[in-house]
């Protein structure tokens, strides 16, 4: 009995081993890319896959998304800033043939691809349009890095800026450019008050000139909100018509002098 157990033992395990080699699960994000012989003869998956022990050969390859965050990468703006930029990239397998056959490490060829892109388009930009316009250098790094990988089976879906750093003494630097650029702006919108008052007054005066009893109506009006003020001291206008005589009077009693 034991004899036949180990006459029978070696032929047990090596149709184990036969069945392990030769028989494959996939799941639903799973592909398999099949070797026969060294060459080519097909993709495969998800279920189950039968494959001919040390004849075939089987690459899986995961077709979720993968997030691969780019390491932080020294950045010379275009206006001579130095920064360090990181971002995060969001891709998947869409062919598993080119994935498997056309690149050696596709997340290797990937990330070191996103560094160098990322290096180039930032440097074509200023400081100020890094921090103001992400969404834009996003897109821009986006289809270039979608570009490139397209021979390779990758679909770049999205790229994140995540983080520009920059050293201290800039920061001060820009605090103080923002707030300078506020007070330009104060300073605009004060003068634009000013010329907005000066032309309603303009409008005014020239209403009041058209109807001198508007200018009377005018002096009672302010006499009132005066008095309502509590003031110890009361204003009485001087009457227009009466400075009008004066100045007449004065003009004739120089010219009878004269003559």
């Amino acid at each position: 009995m034991l004899a036949n157990i180990a006459f029978y033992l070696p032929i047990i395990v090596l149709a184990l081993l036969f069945l392990s080699a030769a028989i494959k699960i996939l799941r639903e994000y799973e592909r398999g890319v099949i070797f026969t012989l060294g060459r080519f003869s097909g993709v495969s998956g998800p279920g189950l896959i039968l494959l001919v022990p040390f004849v075939q050969q089987m690459v899986k390859v995961d077709l979720r998304v993968i997030v691969l965050d780019v390491p932080s990468q020294d950045v010379i703006s275009r206006d001579n800033v130095s920064v360090r930029v990181n971002a995060v990239i969001y891709f998947r397998v869409i062919d598993p043939e080119r994935a498997t056959i056309q690149v050696a490490d596709f997340m290797q060829a990937t990330s070191e691809l996103a560094q160098t892109t990322l290096r180039s388009v930032l440097g074509k930009h200023e400081l100020d349009e890094m921090l103001a316009e992400r969404d834009k250098l996003n897109n821009d790094i986006q289809e270039l890095l979608d570009a490139q990988t397209d021979a390779w089976g990758i679909k770049v879906a999205n790229v994140e800026i995540k983080h520009v750093d920059i050293n201290e003494s800039m920061i001060r630097a820009i605090a103080r450019q923002a707030e300078a650029e506020r007070e330009r702006r104060a300073k605009i919108i004060n003068a634009e008050g000013e010329e907005q008052a000066a032309a309603k007054l303009l409008e005014a005066a020239e209403i009041l000139a058209r109807q001198p009893e508007a200018m009377q109506l005018r002096y009672l009006s302010t006499l009132n909100v005066i008095a309502g003020e509590k003031s110890s001291t009361i204003v009485f206008p001087f009457p227009i018509e009466m400075g009008e005589w004066l100045k007449q009077t004065v003009e004739k009693s120089t010219k009878k002098a004269k003559e």
